[in-house]
C-alpha cells in the first residue's frame, strides 16, 4: 500500500461525516485552476529526437479500431489510424479523411475523401478501403465496441472512388460526429481480408494511413512505432523517428519511471496517488488540459433500493462532492453535479449554461437527502458498490459514499473487484449481478451533452440499469439538426437525469499530461484519444 493512502483517507472520512479538513477551505464548488484555463497544447518542440517513450496505463487488449473502446488502446491508436473526421486539441470537429461531409437529407451524409492519402504501403486510399472499414461495425460477429453509433445506420456504401455514403434508418447528429472517434477509423480493406481475426494484435498488426506506422509489439514488454515519412498532412508529420509505448500498470512504478527519466511521458486518467510528486519533480511538468472524462458511480440496479430514482437521488445529494474534488483528486478535478461538463458545449453554450445552473449544485444537501430517504421508506437491503482494486481514488470515494449514506441510514457494502476484471462490469451482465452500482472513469466522445445522455435509450450496451425515463427524448434529439433545438431537448434530458441519478456525477476530471524536461509538444486535451498527439513531440 502507498504511504500516502492512509493520511488521504482520513481527510476523506472526515469530509463524508461533515467534518471540516484544512485542505477544503469555505466557498463556492469551483476548485482552483480546473474548471477554467485548462491547456490544449503544450510548447512547441524545436526539432525531433531518436525515440520516444510513453507509457500506457495498462497493456492494449487489441488495436483493432472497431474494439479501441479504452485508454490505453486509443492513446496509441490515435497516432496510427485516422478516421474520417478529427477531433482536434481544442475540441472541434474538423475534416479528417473526409474533405468534405455533406447532409443532403436528414437521413443520409456523403464523405468525399481526400485524393493524396496512402496507406503505409504506399497504396492509395479510396472508398473502398473506408467503405470495408465502416462495415465491420455492421457484422454482429465482429463484435465493435462502437454498435452504439451504428444502430441508426441501413448501408454504406462507395458511391464513387472517393466519395461514401451512408444511409440512415432515422435521422442521428451523432453518427457524424461519431466518424471523429475511432468508430470512424480506416484500414486498407486488403489488409484487413489477410489479417482476418489477428488484425490488431501483437502478429497481426495493422495497416493505415497516420504520422507513425505500426512497428512491432513485444507482449508484456512493448509497443513500438516509427515515422511515416509520406504522410499526406504535411503540418502533422511526426517530428520524431519512434515512438515506444510501455505498459507499466503499477501506480508507483509508474511514477518512478516518470520522475527517473526511464520513460518520457504519459497521460492519467485518474490522479496518481504521486501526483504531489511529479508536480514537485525538477525533472519534469504536469500539464492539466481540456476533458470530457468525469468520475461517476454508475447504477446498475433494476430491483432492489437503488432501483427507486429516491435512493440514488438522495445518496447523490448526501455527497461532498467539492470536498472529494479537493481532497481525493488532489486538486485535479472540479464538482460537478451534471454529467457533462462545460467542455461538451460545442454549441449553444448559453442554453446549456442556463439549464446548468437551474439544477442543484453540487454541494451536499443533507435535508434534502432526508426527505427523498424519508419518501422512499426504509431501504429491505443493503446496496453494494462495486470498486476497482489497487486503486486509492476508488477506495477513497467508496468510503466516502459509504459513509455518507450510512449517515442516512443507508446500509453499504463495498466490494472490491481485482483489477484485471474491473472491465467485465462494462459489458458482462453476469459480472455485475449482486452490484447495485460501480465506480467509473466514464467519457463521451465528441462535444456534445447528447453523447453522455444517448446511454440512456432502451436497449443501449451502456445503459446497465435500464433506465428508459428518457428514451423518448434522446431518440428526439438524435433527430434535432439544428443546435438551439437539440440543446433545448438535451437540457431537459439533462434535468430528468440528474434528478433520477440512473449515474451519479461526482467530478469532472482534466486530462493529466506529465512529460519530462527532454521532450515537449505533446497534446494536452482529451483529443489525445483520437488525434495523433505524438506527431509534434520533440526536444525543446
Amino acid at each position: 500500500m502507498n504511504p500516502r493512502r492512509p493520511a488521504l483517507l482520513t481527510c476523506a472520512l472526515a469530509l463524508a461525516t461533515a467534518t471540516a479538513c484544512s485542505t477544503v477551505p469555505p466557498g463556492g464548488d469551483q476548485v482552483t485552476g480546473t474548471a477554467a484555463d485548462l491547456a490544449t497544447t503544450t510548447a512547441p518542440a524545436s526539432h525531433g529526437v531518436d525515440r520516444i517513450t510513453w507509457n500506457l496505463p495498462y497493456e492494449p487488449q487489441t488495436l483493432d479500431p472497431i474494439r479501441s473502446f479504452n485508454y490505453a488502446e486509443n492513446t496509441a491508436l490515435a497516432n496510427m489510424c485516422e478516421s474520417l473526421l478529427r477531433l482536434t486539441p481544442d475540441l472541434k470537429i474538423r475534416p479528417g479523411l473526409a474533405e468534405k461531409a455533406e447532409n443532403p437529407t436528414p437521413t443520409r451524409w456523403v464523405y468525399t475523401l481526400r485524393k493524396d492519402v496512402r496507406f503505409w504501403d504506399g497504396h492509395p486510399m479510396t472508398a473502398a478501403d473506408v467503405a470495408a472499414s465502416l462495415n465491420r461495425h455492421l457484422d454482429p460477429a465482429q463484435g465493435t465496441w462502437w454498435s452504439d453509433y451504428f444502430q441508426t445506420v441501413a448501408s454504406i456504401r462507395a458511391t464513387g472512388p472517393y466519395r461514401v455514403t451512408v444511409d440512415l434508418k432515422q435521422p442521428d447528429v451523432l453518427f457524424n460526429q461519431a466518424m471523429a472517434t475511432a468508430a470512424g477509423a480506416v484500414v486498407e480493406k486488403s489488409f484487413l481480408r489477410t489479417a482476418g481475426q489477428s488484425l490488431g494484435s501483437p502478429t497481426g498488426g495493422l495497416m493505415c494511413t497516420g504520422p507513425f506506422r505500426f512497428a512491432g509489439w513485444k507482449p508484456g514488454d512493448f509497443l513500438r512505432l516509427t515515422r511515416n515519412d509520406t504522410y499526406w498532412d504535411r503540418t502533422l508529420r511526426a517530428t520524431s523517428r519512434s515512438l515506444v509505448f510501455r505498459f507499466i500498470a503499477d501506480e508507483t512504478t509508474a511514477v518512478n519511471a516518470l520522475r527517473s527519466g526511464e520513460v518520457d511521458g504519459q497521460y492519467f486518467y485518474l490522479p496518481p496517488a504521486g501526483l504531489s510528486q511529479l508536480r514537485a519533480s525538477r525533472t519534469g511538468s504536469v500539464t492539466l488540459g481540456r476533458s470530457l472524462t468525469f468520475w461517476t458511480l454508475l447504477g446498475a440496479a433494476t430491483s432492489g433500493p437503488y432501483a427507486d430514482p429516491r435512493v440514488r437521488e438522495a445518496l447523490a445529494a448526501a455527497l461532498d462532492r467539492p470536498g472529494i474534488a479537493r481532497v481525493i483528486f488532489q486538486g485535479a478535478a472540479a464538482p460537478e453535479s451534471t454529467l457533462a461538463n462545460a467542455d461538451y458545449w460545442g454549441y449553444s453554450p448559453d442554453v446549456f449554461r442556463s439549464a446548468h445552473d437551474a439544477l442543484p449544485g453540487a454541494r451536499p444537501d443533507p435535508a434534502r437527502a432526508r426527505r427523498l430517504l424519508h419518501d422512499a421508506g426504509p431501504p429491505s437491503h443493503a446496496l453494494t458498490i462495486g470498486i476497482q482494486g489497487s486503486s486509492a481514488v476508488h477506495e477513497q470515494t467508496a468510503s466516502i459514499i459509504k459513509a455518507a449514506g450510512e449517515d442516512l441510514g443507508l446500509r453499504i457494502r463495498i466490494k472490491v473487484i481485482p483489477v484485471e476484471q474491473y472491465g467485465n462490469l462494462y459489458s458482462d451482465p453476469k459480472a455485475r449481478q449482486g452490484i447495485d452500482a460501480f465506480l467509473s472513469t466514464w467519457y463521451g466522445n465528441m462535444p456534445d451533452p447528447l453523447d453522455v445522455y444517448r446511454v440512456f435509450t432502451k436497449g443501449g450496451r451502456s445503459n446497465f440499469d435500464d433506465y428508459a425515463a428518457v428514451d423518448g427524448p434522446v431518440r428526439q434529439a438524435q433527430a434535432a439538426y439544428a443546435p438551439r433545438e437539440r440543446a433545448a431537448l438535451v437540457g431537459a434530458i439533462q434535468a430528468t437525469v440528474s434528478r433520477d441519478a440512473p449515474w451519479t456525477p461526482i467530478a469532472s476530471l482534466p486530462v493529466i499530461l506529465y512529460m519530462n524536461k527532454r521532450i515537449t509538444g505533446a497534446v494536452a486535451s482529451f483529443s489525445y484519444l483520437y488525434y495523433p498527439w505524438a506527431a509534434g513531440i520533440g526536444a525543446p
